[in-house]
């Protein structure tokens, strides 16, 4: 069964135009990948994540400024992103929310981002993908207080279980990276076999966090189907059933259309 990279940066793994963009996705096909989305985390990435998208009927976009980034975020820049947002293959509204790990930017411009950027995905009706690094508590408040988009996604889910039930039981959709799959990574394993299979995505992040057991290796969107199977054995079902369940979750989710097979077996989008 074909699977989507639910959250992958195409640029920071070295594609550059669509020649290198196509590359990269057919060598994922190859190993199963049908779709990815290409994430942009500053206006750069978010210009090129959105013109990446029309290159590759495989390839869709979503654009943000990461939070790490708000520390300068001006009227011209949310206007540009309010623009690209807007666009047909952007699907969603990210990478945003609060990273308090590093502190490349204040909390109070984090914050102030983060509920423009709640505000947009309600505004365009467009999915909002998170951005949560030691920030739980923040981020689940301040989504209560501003009114949560339909639809939003906690990319690379890095809490634990009881985090987990929140999320869930709010109703939001949890995307699991590598990191899922490290065996030291307790509790967040825990989480990746209790969360329902229909609010659960998988994703890359490439070029970070490789799955086990390359962990340390690039990554590229092809590595997606290690997480899947790793989650699989850990969920105790076959990766065949999970890869078609995340995949209709991704189609729901992103608004994709659905990958059928003609007469030849060749997967194609309709």
């Amino acid at each position: 069964m074909p699977v989507v990279d639910a959250h992958t940066h195409l640029d920071a793994c070295g594609a550059t135009d669509a020649a290198s963009v196509s590359t990269m996705v057919d060598r994922a096909e190859r190993a199963g990948v049908s779709r990815v989305v290409t994430v942009a985390d500053d206006l750069n990435a978010a210009r090129w994540a959105a013109e990446a998208s029309t290159w590759d009927e495989r390839v869709f976009a979503a654009v943000a400024l990461h939070p790490t980034r708000t520390s300068s975020f001006t009227e011209a820049d949310k206007a540009e992103l309010e623009r690209l947002a807007a666009r047909p293959r952007v699907v969603a509204v990210g990478e945003t929310g609060l990273d308090y790990y590093w502190d490349y930017a204040p909390q109070k411009a984090q914050h102030e981002a983060f509920r423009w950027h709640i505000d947009l995905a309600k505004r365009l009706d467009k999915t909002l993908m998170i951005h949560d690094r030691d920030a739980h508590e923040d981020i689940f408040r301040i989504l209560e207080e501003e009114g949560a988009p339909s639809t939003v996604v906690f990319h690379c889910f890095s809490g634990d279980l009881e985090f987990a039930r929140r999320c869930v039981d709010a109703g939001y959709v949890l995307s699991f990276a590598g990191t899922a799959t490290f065996r030291n990574a307790h509790a967040l394993r825990e989480a990746a076999a209790f969360v329902p299979t229909y609010q659960m995505l998988v994703e890359t992040d490439a070029p970070f966090l490789t799955p086990h057991p390359f962990r340390g290796r690039p990554n590229e969107p092809y590595c997606v189907v290690y997480t899947l199977r790793d989650l699989a054995l850990l969920r105790g079902v076959e990766p065949a059933e999970l890869a078609a369940a995340v995949s209709a979750n991704a189609e729901r989710v992103f608004r994709l259309p659905a990958v059928t097979s003609d007469v030849s077996g060749s997967d194609r989008l309709r």
